[in-house]
Order: C-alpha cells, then sequence, then structure tokens
C-alpha cells in the first residue's frame, strides 16, 4: 500500500523527521488557504499522486512548454494560478505511463533555499532478509539512472535485525554523503528517526528524495515516498483512511474484496493460478512461449465455487484479454472445486475468449470430467509446457484477432 507525499511527511513528522510546513488541498480555495497559512514569501505548489517524476512531468490537457507537476510561487496570486492549471488535469511522468493519473489533490509547502541535495531510503533488501540503508550524493535525480551510470556514488548498508540501527550506521550515512561536523551528526539523527518510522509503521520501503541542506546548516526532509507491507496493514486501521483508492487499480481493487493477490500487467493472456510461485511459472512459460502475461492472479490454497467465479469476471473486466490460461495444482485446493468454478462462470460471464485449463493434484479426473461434460469449448492440456502452448497458440489465431 502507498500513501501520497503529504501523508508520509506527516507520518515521519510524528517520529520528529525534520519536514517543512505544509498542508494538503483537495480544491483551488483550499490551496490558497494552505498558502495563506504559511509565511511564504515562497511557496511550493506539488502534484499529489503514486508516481514519482513529477516536477519533470507534464500534464496532457496543457502545452509541451507549461510546467510540471513541482512548481514555485512566489504570491498568494501565483498559488491560485498554478492550482487552476493542475487540478483535474493528468500529470504524465516517467512512472506513470503514457495515460498519466489525475490530480485530484495538491500539497502546499514552504519554500526553502537549497544548498545541497542527497538521497535516501530505507527498504527491504531480499536479498539478504534485512533493512537496508541506500544513499547517495546524488539527489534530486533519476536513482536508476544514477544505479546505471555512477554506480560507485550509491552506497548501501544493512541492518542487523539482532542488533537493530547501530550508530556506526548513522556515521556510515553521513560519510557517504560527504558531511561533517553538525551536518553528520543531523544525518545521524535523521537516520535513526527514519529507522524509527520504517519499524513502527511495518513499512516495506521510505524513500527520500531528496535529503537536503537548507539555510547552509540544516538536514531537511523535502520529497517523502512511504509504501507499508500490506501483510502487516491489520495492525494499523489507520492505514484505512491514508489509502487514495483513485490511485489504484479497479480490477486490483475488486480482486482484494475477495482475497485475490491480483495484479494488472501488459499482456493479453489472463492468469488464473494457485500459489505464487506456480503463478510467477505460468507467467515465465507463457512468455518462453512468444506469449505475454495479461495479469499475475494466485487464487489461493482454498479458493471456493465463488472466488473462483469473482477471479474469472476480474480477469475479463480487461479488454486487452484475448485468452485465459487456468493452471491448477491441487493440494488443498481440490481440482473439482475449481473446475465447478469454471464451468459456473464461464457460464455467467458468457465467456467468448479461448480458455485452456491445465488441472493436476486433488480429484484431478473429477475435475477434468466435470470440464469435458459442460459442453463448453474448454481446451484440456495434459501439463504445463502443453497449456502455455495452446493458449499462445489460441491467441495468435486469426481468429482471435
Amino acid at each position: 500500500m502507498n500513501i501520497h507525499e503529504y501523508q508520509a511527511k506527516e507520518l515521519l513528522a510524528k517520529y520528529g523527521v525534520p519536514v517543512p510546513a505544509g498542508f494538503p488541498a483537495m480544491s483551488i480555495d483550499q490551496a490558497v488557504e494552505a498558502a495563506e497559512q504559511l509565511p511564504g514569501p515562497l511557496w511550493v505548489v506539488k502534484a499529489q499522486i503514486h508516481a514519482g517524476g513529477r516536477g519533470k512531468g507534464k500534464f496532457k490537457e496543457l502545452g509541451p512548454d507549461a510546467k510540471g507537476g513541482v512548481r514555485l510561487a512566489h504570491s498568494i496570486d501565483e498559488v491560485r494560478a498554478n492550482a487552476t492549471e493542475m487540478f483535474g488535469k493528468t500529470l504524465v511522468t516517467i512512472q506513470t505511463g503514457a495515460q498519466g493519473k489525475q490530480v485530484q489533490r495538491l500539497y502546499i509547502t514552504d519554500g526553502v533555499d537549497i544548498d545541497k541535495e542527497f538521497y535516501l531510503a530505507l527498504l527491504v533488501d531480499r536479498e539478504s532478509g534485512r533493512i537496508a540503508i541506500v544513499a547517495s550524493t546524488e539527489g534530486g535525480m533519476d536513482i536508476e539512472a544514477v544505479a546505471h551510470e555512477t554506480p560507485e556514488k550509491i552506497v548501501t548498508l544493512t541492518i542487523d535485525p539482532v542488533t537493530g540501527l547501530m550508530p556506526h550506521h548513522g556515521r556510515a550515512v553521513a560519510k557517504a554523503l560527504g558531511l561533517s561536523g553538525t551536518l553528520a551528526r543531523q544525518a545521524a539523527t535523521v537516520v535513526g528517526k527514519l529507522y524509527d518510522a520504517f519499524i513502527g509503521s511495518d513499512a516495506a520501503q521510505i524513500e527520500i528524495n531528496p535529503l537536503a541542506i537548507v539555510g547552509g546548516d540544516t538536514l531537511m526532509v523535502l520529497d517523502a515516498k512511504i509504501g507499508f507491507d500490506s501483510n502487516a496493514e491489520f495492525r494499523h486501521p489507520e492505514y484505512c483512511e491514508m489509502r487514495d483508492l483513485t490511485e489504484e487499480e479497479p480490477s486490483e481493487i475488486e480482486a482484494s474484496k475477495y482475497d485475490l493477490a491480483y495484479i494488472k500487467l501488459d499482456g493479453n493472456i489472463g492468469c488464473m493460478v494457485n500459489g505464487a510461485g506456480l503463478a510467477m511459472a505460468t507467467m515465465d512459460i507463457i512468455k518462453l512461449e512468444g506469449g505475454e502475461p495479461a495479469n499475475f492472479l494466485d487464487v489461493g490454497g482454498g479458493a471456493s465455487k465463488e472466488k473462483v467465479t469473482a477471479a474469472f469476471k476480474i480477469i475479463l473486466s480487461d479488454p486487452t484479454v484475448k485468452g485465459i490460461l487456468v493452471n491448477i495444482f491441487g493440494g488443498i485446493m481440490k481440482c473439482d472445486i475449481i473446475a465447478d468454478g469454471i464451468v459456473s462462470a464461464a457460464r455467467e460471464v458468457n465467456l467468448n475468449v479461448p480458455l485452456v485449463v491445465r488441472l493436476e493434484g486433488t480429484n484431478v479426473q473429477q475435475g477434468k470430467d466435470i470440464l469435458a461434460s459442460s459442453g463448453l469449448p474448454i481446451i484440456a492440456a495434459n501439463d504445463l509446457g502443453d497449456a502455455a502452448r495452446k493458449i499462445v497458440a489460441e491467441v495468435k489465431s486469426p481468429q482471435a484477432a
């Protein structure tokens, strides 16, 4: 689960992280009111979407010479003018894709004099199984480009879960950023507070870009992005109020209602699988056979007939889907239950794309018998490779096109 910048800064401020004063705005008038509560004479008007690169982004409805999604304003009138231009417009950034995202919230903050920008992040390092600190002197830039072009400018430190954050981590970050004296001590303090926020909020990632020196002698977090571990949401009921459903894929929201693990992708072959590992393998084999998966969908180990029907509806809600591959290995999940769900869903949604089904495991013969006697044009597969070849061939056939 991701949240907006203003929400991230509000959370970090509770842990003592230094952030500039600011207020969210859900309308043009609120943006002006927010600016009037800040001292000025410089304000920053920031579009709030779940994507980076906002400053360099472009609004679809405005000309190519228009400013991006992060703007400086030198008067209240400029705040109003910028807010008017940005509200309701579609901001396209390097992270949104060509479709962009509609701006429905703004964040008005104090403007500050920036002397130097840095990059700082805490995240879960999957290789080491530890929390890692990533620091770079190249703040305000695309960190992926920095990693590719000048990897020596990125320093990564891991934190032993037994000891937690230690003083040497703060000193190492300060050294990596080239800071000394009072700024080095501030850097160590900021790292400690970010670590507390990471642990306390069950975060999956906290990204600060930039962490900046302002006024010559003060470190301040000027932008923040936080993503939470969804598996820990039960410990944080307050996160429900922070969730912005307009920033999420509608099909993924619908899937969450049925406890389905669903992620929309860019291909045209819908996938319904039980088990995350098997789902990944299914997508890999589809690509190996020359196809492109339209989604990741794990129905879990104990799906009901109703759950399978919901999964089918969600897959078919994607207009780009030209065929569906069902790959079920029955353990706790029984193949006859899956088969019942497949037949029920196919009839209910009036299935009009090719459907290939591979079943194996508990009650597999009963499941195959249900599919065979359904009278539906379901294509049976003997194994996963066979299933992938068949669905790719069906999708690429002239009839599917």
